[in-house]
């Protein structure tokens, strides 16, 4: 594609992909995964807490462990903050493998550090199956949650592909949880084809994967023919990913995004309605989510180009988090995916009105370029901070002296 090299991410032909929505088809999966298991089980989430998912995980885990499976589980240090002895204690006695990924004391009650962190969502049994998406352990991703409950997917993978995300996530223990050192191999992997897809594996860090997802997304919509439909739960992306979409859209492609019309965090809807009047002066369809909080991260690009994974398409996401995001080449599982968006738009969603949006008067020609420049700058001056290496504490059983303590 004009503007960007070749993609240094492989292609995997033959696999099989299922979109799982929500937590109660994500969670049932991933236990699935993890009661078959022989011999592995590698989890990376951002967040798992200790209510009734967590507790639900825990029992999988700790069965998969008695029977000799050998389980590795990091979790995100700022998004998992705590959890109890006795959750621990029964973890690591069961012979299971927790790791924190850099995690800092509260200071005075607050969790600082919020930059940077391990933001996947992987899960590989057997070096058979896959799980990938945007769904941690958490209650909050199950309709019984209540009227705070996240609207969110995920996939279930299977075939060659799977290699790909296991020498990742293996590579990742080894590396500090960055996997930065990873290099997809050359040649695919010898697991039989089981399905039509061809999945791209693409994880972003930040050495020389810092704009890896986004080049993606790019390449998918300046190829874009008749539709681009992108549904993100937090949308701040620069000038160059919201020119594609102008110009897409300009060219007689139909673009319409969903973003959050009842947020978890208010601040994600202020700054993603900053941007309304310039996408929707170019004739981009913006519709919100007004459901719940929606937590997705999926797009489609025509008949035959589908993303999902961990990736927001904001300044934490794009150019400070650790993230890992899947593509998919399937014309069967696209129209899948565009069907529940299209149940989305319809039943869910209010579209903006493009005569509502407001325009800028005069004296904010120049405030609102300024703001939004703050804005995109903030993971650069971010990184002016002193710079750290991310540590990985190891769980280790508690003890008198240190109760619950974490091994660095």
């Amino acid at each position: 594609m004009r503007g960007y090299p070749e993609s240094p991410f492989p292609w995997r032909a033959g696999n099989r992909v299922a979109l799982l929505e929500n937590g109660e088809e994500f969670f049932a999966r991933a236990y699935a995964a993890i009661d078959a298991a022989s011999s592995e089980v590698l989890i990376e989430s951002f967040i798992l807490f200790e209510d009734k998912i967590g507790k639900e995980l825990h029992r999988h885990l700790v069965d998969a462990a008695a029977r000799g499976v050998r389980v590795e589980v990091t979790v995100d240090g700022y998004g998992s903050p705590h959890f109890s002895d006795g959750f621990l204690a029964s973890l690591v006695d069961a012979g299971v493998r927790l790791r924190i990924f850099d995690p800092h004391p509260r200071w005075l009650g607050v969790r600082l550090h919020m930059f940077r962190r391990m933001h996947r969502k992987l899960l590989v049994a057997d070096g058979r199956v896959a799980l990938v998406g945007g769904i941690n352990f958490s209650a909050d991703h199950v309709l019984d949650f209540g009227p705070e409950a996240k609207q969110d997917y995920a996939v279930e993978i299977e075939g060659p592909v799977v290699a790909d995300v296991h020498g990742f996530m293996r590579e990742a223990l080894d590396t500090r949880g960055t996997g930065e050192s990873w290099q997809p191999p050359r040649i695919a992997s010898t697991m039989p084809h089981v399905g039509k897809a061809g999945v791209m594996f693409v994880p972003r860090d930040n050495h020389r994967r810092q704009d890896s997802i986004e080049r993606e997304y790019r390449r998918a919509i300046r190829s874009a023919r008749r539709e681009v439909l992108i549904a993100n739960a937090y949308f701040f992306p620069g000038y160059g990913f919201l020119r594609e979409l102008r110009h897409a859209a300009r060219r007689g492609v139909k673009v319409s995004l969903i973003f959050q019309g009842e947020p978890d965090m208010q601040v994600a809807l202020a700054a993603a309605r900053t941007l309304y009047a310039y996408l929707v002066d170019a004739g981009v369809h913006i519709h919100e989510y007004c459901e719940r909080p929606f937590h997705g991260k999926v797009a489609l690009v025509d008949d035959g180009w589908a993303t999902v994974g961990s990736s927001n398409l904001d300044p934490l996401s794009l150019s400070l988090n650790l993230e890992a995001n899947v593509f998919i080449r399937d014309p069967e599982f696209v129209a899948e995916l565009r069907s529940h968006m299209y149940n989305l738009l319809e039943h869910h969603c209010q579209a903006v009105d493009p005569a509502t949006v407001p325009r800028s008067r005069f004296w904010e020609g120049t405030t609102r370029p300024l703001v939004f420049h703050c804005l995109r700058r903030f993971p650069d001056w971010a990184g002016w901070l002193p710079a750290h290496t991310p540590k990985m504490a190891l769980a280790k059983p508690p003890t008198a002296d240190s109760p619950g303590s974490l091994l660095q």
